[in-house]
């Protein structure tokens, strides 16, 4: 009687592999932080939160390629964790500082859903491993969304600004960049649906 062969992305090798526990205990660790920041409300806090949060996701991804143990799974793991982390930590900034309220609503709009949905169309590629290698499938929203400058200014930038505005009072700068990648994820998706409706041919790096 012929065997059925489980998919790679679900073989538990994998799952529990070592990229997995990292993107656990790095969302535990940063969810932790997040939930004393939101108690003490203090800028420290959340600063340690959100760098336990960024060196955790570039950890779990470069251990994955090293180890040759990317998955889909991971993938969808990891991008779940993401939005667990992002949004504790957010609910802790603007709780401690409701003048974050209105820049960090625009980014949690944009990475919440527009970005969600994003982050998640490789799978409706076969073989196309994560978001990383979704210049296979059209290089202009890779580079929009995934490569390396886009990953900081969508991980990063809005925080940032928003450190530099409570410093500087100069509250516009983190309106500014979160709108910016609003529209940046706008335009991403109105592409996607237009690939995935036939009306704009995808466009893969050569």
């Amino acid at each position: 009687m012929a065997t059925i062969p489980v998919p790679l992305s679900v073989r538990p090798p994998l799952l529990l592999g070592v990229p997995n526990r990292i993107t656990l205990v790095r969302t535990v660790i940063a969810m932790v932080i997040a939930a004393i920041a939101f108690r003490t409300h203090e800028l420290p806090w959340l600063i340690v939160g959100y760098a336990a949060y960024w060196i955790g996701d570039m950890a779990d991804g470069a251990v994955a390629r090293y180890r040759n143990e990317e998955s889909e799974g991971g993938a969808v793991f990891d991008i779940v964790c993401d939005r667990a982390c992002s949004f504790l930590l957010a609910a802790a900034f603007m709780a401690a500082f409701p003048e974050t309220i209105g820049p960090l609503a625009i980014f949690l709009v944009q990475f919440g859903v527009l970005d969600t949905m994003l982050s998640l169309a490789f799978l409706l590629w076969r073989g196309t491993l994560s978001p990383n290698y979704f210049y296979k499938v059209d290089d202009p929203i890779y580079r929009w969304n995934w490569s390396k400058p886009a990953k900081a200014v969508n991980t990063a930038a809005v925080v940032i600004s928003l450190v530099i505005a409570h410093h500087t009072g100069a509250q516009w700068l983190p309106y500014t960049i979160a709108i910016a990648a609003c529209v940046v994820k706008v335009a991403s998706s109105y592409r996607l649906i237009a690939i995935l409706r036939g009306r704009t041919p995808a466009a893969p790096r050569a």
